[in-house]
């Protein structure tokens, strides 16, 4: 059985995040979006952890489940939390971001009562504290053993592991003597697996995906798939920390669902204000700008490279396959020739997921045949194309996200609709 995972997202308590991003709504899209565990995010912050107490309960198997799901099917919830450490080491301001996975409620506010201690909580879903990641990573594993911490978005130039303005080059460099319990790393909306290969640094620790959503409708536009005889909490700490490789593990990570990396925002080397999008090559080594002449944003192709010691297609020893993804949604609104908000394109978004199961049914396994309604034509030629990455695609610099098209054209619809 398969398991579609999301473990990194945030609560109406996090900045710039929705105010619809509670407990009742996020469960009601993950039935919507075809998820089956989800993290709570942002479980350092005091109303939210109120909430999470109050809203959820916990079931035999280490998971928590809404006070209102239904008995069949239940959308399962762990807690987790997106922690941003910033600090200085080796003469350096570095900022990384953490994904932290426990087992229950009392480990997390065991955690949130040391880490009260060091900044302000209250302040955001997403703390921003002045320590170390590697002694976040101390205060987490004291609390449980049985914790995950998982590097956020990694190649992201400003946040994360790798960062090309304030990371790292290397897991160990970042986390020291915690190395050890570094399970996993997350590839962000810009990387792919891939990219993630060719860098050896990566070996010996699992490559997930997540969506990092801000909304109800981010939800899943990343995410992980396992597969096994079982969903618990014991479970899932032992695919991560025995890296997929116990014989006998009750559940393993099978792949990923990403984004076409050109769509992310730090795809390639830019600079926003100039309007420079620049793919890595020899004449565009230094990083400057061919306009300004000052340094440009290093994006994750090319920091990727940089760390690179393999060659694009080698593949690492934990290497899974994968699945590029387009949103429903964003599908229709092209298929419509209309914006994703417009009535028509929410309409036809629900009415489909409500015939077809959920939105990842549709993207991944449905038949097409099931899509040969006239009035489907387009929307069965936009699966299609994502299916096989017949996709057109600007690519994402500087904090601008990328430009995707499939090429439908919307007159299609629009006639076939009449013919109906």
């Amino acid at each position: 059985m398969q398991f579609i995972t999301d473990l990194h997202i945030h609560s109406k308590y996090s900045r710039a995040c929705s105010k619809s991003l509670n407990i009742e709504n996020i469960d009601k899209w993950c039935k919507i979006k075809g998820i089956q565990l989800i993290g709570t995010g942002d479980f350092t912050h005091p109303a939210w952890m109120q909430e999470l107490k109050t809203k959820l309960k916990i079931q035999s198997n280490g998971l928590y489940v809404s006070n209102n799901t239904s008995q069949n099917d239940p959308i399962y919830f762990v807690p987790t939390v997106e922690i941003s450490c910033i600090y200085r080491r080796y003469n350096q301001t570095r900022r990384v971001h953490l994904i932290i996975v426990v087992k229950n409620l009392e480990i997390a506010e065991e955690i949130n009562t040391r880490l009260s201690k060091l900044g302000k909580l209250a302040s955001d879903g997403r703390p921003i504290l002045g320590l170390d990641s590697e002694e976040l990573a101390k205060i987490v594993i004291d609390a449980s053993l049985e914790s995950i911490i998982i590097p956020a978005h990694i190649w992201t130039p400003w946040f994360s592991l790798y960062g090309s303005n304030s990371g790292f080059n290397s897991i160990e460099e970042c986390f020291g003597e915690m190395s050890k319990y570094i399970y996993a790393v997350e590839t962000g909306l810009s990387s792919n697996p891939p990219m993630n290969w060719m860098v050896s640094d990566l070996d010996n620790v699992l490559i997930i995906s997540n969506s990092d959503a801000h909304s109800l409708e981010k939800l899943g536009r990343e995410a992980s798939i396992f597969e096994g005889l079982e969903l618990s909490y014991s479970a899932l700490f032992e695919a991560f920390s025995k890296r997929n490789l116990s014989r006998d593990s009750k559940l393993k990570l099978v792949s990923t669902i990403e984004f076409f990396p050109e769509e992310g925002k730090y795809y390639h080397d830019g600079h926003l204000n100039c309007k420079v999008s620049l793919a890595p090559t020899q004449e565009n080594a230094h990083k400057i700008c061919p306009v300004c002449h000052k340094k440009l944003t290093v994006g994750v192709l090319s920091r990727a490279n940089d760390l690179a010691n393999r060659t694009w297609g080698e593949k690492s020893p934990l290497a899974l396959p994968y699945k590029n993804i387009i949103p429903l949604i964003e599908i229709i609104s092209e298929a419509l020739g209309v914006g994703v908000q417009s009535k028509s394109c929410r309409s036809l978004y629900f009415d489909l997921v409500s015939r077809f199961g959920s939105e990842f049914n549709i993207l991944l396994n449905l038949s097409l045949d099931l899509l040969s309604d006239s009035s489907l034509v387009n929307i069965k030629e936009g699966v299609r194309k994502v299916r096989s990455g017949e996709v057109s695609i600007e690519p994402g610099h500087d904090g601008v996200f990328g430009k995707i098209n499939l090429n439908i054209n919307p007159k299609n619809y629009k006639q076939a609709s009449l013919m109906v």
